[in-house]
């Protein structure tokens, strides 16, 4: 089953025409999900071959105009494109009042349904049979939060050959599919390992968004497949970082290696960097397995 992240915008505060705004979308199992919404997040989407009628949920970490001005244009576009299906909003603060205040609620054609995000520790925002979607706090200037997209463990699947030669019947392979061992009528324990397939690999995205070196924020994103994880600054500015309350590259990779993440992506950077090899070298430093976030970088998990 699918399951890909696509970055949109990689820039901070400042645009360029090569860096966008925040924004990734996040394909699992072909649900599109966008996180954050800076400005230009329609163009990006097309640019990128993207369907915006198939994202039905938005998540916006925090109400810093560089994650969630693209919103206006984005709802705007959905409605002369006629969409009819319902959209979802999550976001800390009062964002259906923001939105209402630029956009006539009775002027679209479909219905938004807003939730606001409110929680100290880690919390499921979203649920599927298959895809499980939670947010944690961040430490920023303003409320703020990061994202897990996780799969749900699937029930295991039975070997054909298994099924003949003990003759197992529909309910025995629903107990073993939940794990269960078998008994056969003579009374043999066969081992629920022997009668089903190696179970496949739960994979996960982390995304955090604006955010100092916060410690607090590893148990929520341990083991994760890939962490998106904020690189404003390098280790020369790291004052800036702390007063601004964003991270270094340096500072990302620790997160990283102390959460045992599989890959780290970082974005985010200052306009003031005209190249991000010097990110990569701070963070590789520390977490080897880094790469950059550029807009249109696709990685699947």
């Amino acid at each position: 089953m699918s399951f890909k992240i696509t970055v949109l915008g990689s820039s901070s505060a400042l645009p360029s025409y090569k860096k966008y705004p925040s924004a990734h979308v996040v394909n699992m199992h072909e649900r599109f999900f966008l996180v954050d919404c800076g400005e230009g997040t329609q163009i990006k989407l097309r640019q990128y071959k993207i369907k915006v009628s198939k994202i039905s949920r938005v998540f916006i970490s925090h109400l810093h105009g560089d994650h969630f001005f693209g919103i206006f244009g984005f709802i705007s576009s959905l409605n002369l494109l006629g969409r009819k299906n319902d959209l979802h909003i999550y976001s800390p603060g009062d964002l259906e009042k923001i939105v209402y205040t630029v956009i006539k609620k009775n002027d679209l054609n479909f219905n938004i349904f807003f939730y606001r995000l409110s929680t100290d520790v880690k919390q499921t925002i979203y649920e599927s049979k298959s895809v499980k979607i939670s947010c944690f706090p961040l430490n920023h200037r303003i409320e703020t939060y990061g994202f897990l997209f996780e799969e749900k463990k699937k029930e295991k699947n039975i070997k054909k050959e298994a099924i003949e030669k003990y003759k197992l019947k529909i309910s025995d392979i629903l107990k073993i599919k939940k794990g269960k061992d078998f008994i056969t009528p003579e009374g043999k324990l066969i081992p629920n390992k022997e009668l089903t397939l190696p179970e496949q690999k739960i994979r996960s995205y982390a995304y955090c968004s604006d955010t100092v070196f916060e410690p607090k924020i590893i148990p929520y994103i341990k083991n994760s497949a890939l962490l998106y994880h904020e690189a404003t600054f390098t280790e020369e500015l790291k004052i800036t970082a702390d007063k601004t309350k964003h991270s270094t590259a340096g500072e990302a990779a620790e997160i990283a290696l102390k959460a045992n993440v599989e890959k780290l992506l970082i974005g985010h950077f200052s306009s003031r960097y005209k190249n991000t090899d010097i990110f990569l070298d701070e963070a590789t430093k520390i977490f080897p397995n880094t790469e950059i976030a550029e807009d249109g970088k696709v990685i699947e998990l």
